[in-house]
């Protein structure tokens, strides 16, 4: 990869679109039909609302792949609906920032498992939201469309599981993506009060429960347990 390509990719992580624009139209002028630079300079233009010009370059890659799914997917979103309320506002640096500060026990960036395809990944970008969904025992980070994008790792899954079962409320942010690497960002919104002691994440990854079973007497429990004398453990679990 040449490294203008990889400064190209770069600005498009960190949401610096108009310097994503620039450097991708002159990778264009070395190779006017490279779809992956196509696809790129499309999603900066729609990141800041120019949709003529984002569906304009989205069709001209459906002319060099008629199954493009990047390009097809995101021309589907462009003529989902109205600009205003459809499309990501361009987003500075400061704005960056400001939502990757961390807080101990509040936050966590964590890089997920079982990545989903290129297809569904590679329109990601730095700080577009995600969401956390619990199905079989597991934490499924999902984009806006509701598409699999990846999973918590077990332990802090588990962790999550109990506390957002019991009424804690999180939200999640792309933090990097890099071919299949994609890292979020965590962070609590609201505590409840059966949990104002325990923080929703522990300072390094070995964030596993021990388990205390019913009954048990004289046991000391790990510092970052969650006290909860009706939780059990559910051993039954499925695989993704």
């Amino acid at each position: 990869m040449t490294p203008l390509k990889t400064q190209a990719i770069q600005t498009a992580l960190t949401g610096d679109w108009e310097n994503a624009i620039t450097l991708n139209e002159s990778l264009l002028s070395e190779n006017p039909d490279d779809i992956d630079t196509l696809n790129r300079l499309a999603f900066a233009y729609s990141s800041m609302s120019n949709v003529k010009e984002a569906k304009r370059i989205y069709q001209k890659v459906l002319l060099l792949d008629a199954q493009n799914p990047i390009a097809l997917r995101n021309l589907k979103r462009l003529a989902g609906g109205n600009v205003s309320t459809s499309q990501p506002k361009p987003m500075s640096f400061s704005h960056i920032s400001t939502l990757f500060i961390e807080e101990p026990g509040k936050t966590k960036v964590i890089e997920l498992l079982n990545i989903a395809d290129k297809k569904v990944i590679s329109p990601l970008r730095s700080g577009e939201e995600v969401f956390l969904s619990i199905k079989r025992m597991k934490v499924f980070v999902l984009d806006s469309q509701k598409q699999f994008i990846g999973m918590l790792p077990d332990d802090i899954g588990s962790r999550l599981i109990r506390f957002m079962n019991g009424g804690n409320i999180y939200e999640a942010f792309i933090k990097s993506v890099d071919n299949n690497k994609v890292i979020i960002f965590a962070r609590e919104v609201k505590r409840i009060a059966k949990f104002k002691d325990q923080p929703s994440f522990t300072p390094t990854d070995k964030s596993k429960l021990t388990l205390v079973p019913k009954g048990s007497k004289n046991v000391k429990k790990p510092e970052n347990e969650i006290d909860d004398p009706d939780y059990e453990e559910n051993e039954e679990e499925e695989s993704f």
